[in-house]
């Protein structure tokens, strides 16, 4: 029998046999259970272990309004405890166990199972060594956690105490408060731009997290993502059981979700300018940007790092930081999801030197839309991207992750082995074209804590 101590040994031992040397293939086997589960698999015999991802359509995006942040407190409730329930296919009963006696139970085996969301998706992940003495029981404990939260009253009245406490204190700092009047102003009445307060938590009781994870917490919603030492066949039984205490886990009915609207792009630019004593201002330049389905993706990204995602070379950083010392940090980003997440620009600098640096970032956001790369920051920024794929894949959790992203945006099963050639096709032309059509420089938010003067439109 293998110990507790030795599995949490065993298992730090092989996170350092894991090398980062890229993939030639990664063969994704891909799969559709009778409860109209979908499974993705990658078979990874190399260590002992195995990590899965389970995702629901059960994301903030699907929060009321007045009870933003239901989505991931309910997440986190989940930890705290599950309720005594008959074992599937036996008269037995399983005894309760509250979120001591679980935490407990998951560190006897060695082994983690958590829950969290994010603004698309409630996920849940599982990670274990893959020892005959040790697997099973993380998989039947799992299937437990999974189908049978108790949201004890007690311990969500204790937290919430704790989340207000910690809102309070974020919103002390400027850059708590710039994130969410930027969210409000890019989003307007979109749930990617709400807002978790004090308020919308005392509205939030356990009844309501129950009702929300009954809703979206079905096998036939779920995806599946899989990277460790296990076959097909291993894999298809074990994810069974670990739905098989949840509602209809054999029938495949699913009714629809509610749909939920588009982020609606700006008509006009928006300024805001909050006061702030601090002793650098706080800005972020942004507006919607697009869906993670778009097919402008790879030209966006191999675009973004010319623009702002590629550090000390990108352009924002040589005019905002390196020709003027305006900002030790200046950056970009898109973030899609199932709605067009934002494209954001953000910096901080001297108060006084707010309307300089805000006015250098439009112009070189302006002219990159307008021109597109050079030949050689194309090329820059290709050669950057395709040498730095393998530490996107170098590990167990990390070739997960890209599974996951796989299987939730519905991308071809090969995506990771052609990634590289569809970074090196990009022409400079595609990606004028691409900001051409999704960034409108002169319709932007631009909002800023702690400047000096509030910026000009």
């Amino acid at each position: 029998m293998t110990s507790p101590r030795h599995s949490i040994r065993a298992l730090a031992a092989v996170l350092l046999m894991i090398c980062g040397q890229a993939m030639a293939a990664i063969p994704i086997q891909h799969w559709t259970q009778p409860s109209g589960a979908k499974v993705y698999l990658v078979e990874s015999p190399s260590i002992p272990m195995v990590d899965f991802q389970i995702d629901f359509d059960a994301g903030s995006r699907r929060d009321p309004a007045d009870k933003a942040g239901l989505a991931r407190v309910t997440a986190t409730m989940a930890s705290k405890g599950i309720t005594a329930a008959r074992t599937p296919g036996a008269g037995a009963y399983d005894a309760a166990l509250d979120e001591n006696q679980l935490s407990e139970a998951w560190a006897d085996l060695g082994a983690g199972f958590g829950a969290s969301a994010s603004s698309d998706r409630m996920s849940f992940s599982l990670r274990s060594l893959n020892y005959p003495d040790l697997l099973p029981k993380a998989i039947q404990l799992a299937s437990r956690q999974l189908a049978d939260p108790s949201f004890p009253d007690a311990v969500w009245q204790r937290d919430r105490q704790r989340m207000s406490a910690s809102i309070r204190e974020a919103n002390t700092k400027p850059a708590t408060i710039v994130g969410h009047a930027f969210a409000a102003a890019v989003y307007g009445t979109h749930p990617y731009g709400y807002e978790t307060t004090e308020a919308t938590l005392a509205r939030i009781s356990v009844d309501d997290m129950r009702q929300a994870y009954r809703g979206g917490i079905e096998p036939c919603r779920a995806k599946i993502s899989i990277v460790g030492a296990v076959t097909r066949a291993q894999a298809d039984a074990m994810v069974t059981q670990l739905l098989s205490r949840l509602p209809d886990a054999t029938t495949g009915r699913c009714e629809p979700l509610p749909p939920v609207a588009e982020v609606v792009t700006l008509a006009d630019p928006v300024v805001r300018a909050i006061p702030f004593a601090s002793a650098q201002a706080h800005v972020l330049i942004g507006q919607p940007g697009y869906k993670r389905s778009d097919p402008d993706h790879f030209a966006l990204v191999v675009g973004n790092y010319t623009l702002g995602g590629g550090g000390f070379v990108s352009r924002l950083t040589e005019e905002v930081r390196e020709k003027r010392g305006l900002s030790y940090s200046v950056y970009s980003y898109f973030s899609p999801g199932l709605h067009a997440g934002a494209f954001t620009v953000g910096l901080q600098t001297r108060p006084d030197q707010t309307a300089q640096a805000i006015q250098v970032s439009r112009d070189v956001l302006a002219r990159f839309v307008a021109e597109g790369p050079t030949p050689a920051e194309l090329k820059a920024a290709k050669d950057n991207l395709i040498g730095g794929f393998p530490l996107l894949i170098d590990s167990n959790r990390k070739l997960l992750d890209n599974v996951a992203n796989i299987a939730w945006n519905n991308l071809p099963l090969d995506y990771l082995d052609t990634w590289t050639r569809q970074v090196e096709r990009i022409t400079a032309a595609d990606v004028k074209a691409a900001f051409a059509r999704k960034l409108q420089p002169q319709r932007m938010v631009t909002v800023t804590v702690g400047a000096a003067a509030a910026p000009q439109q």
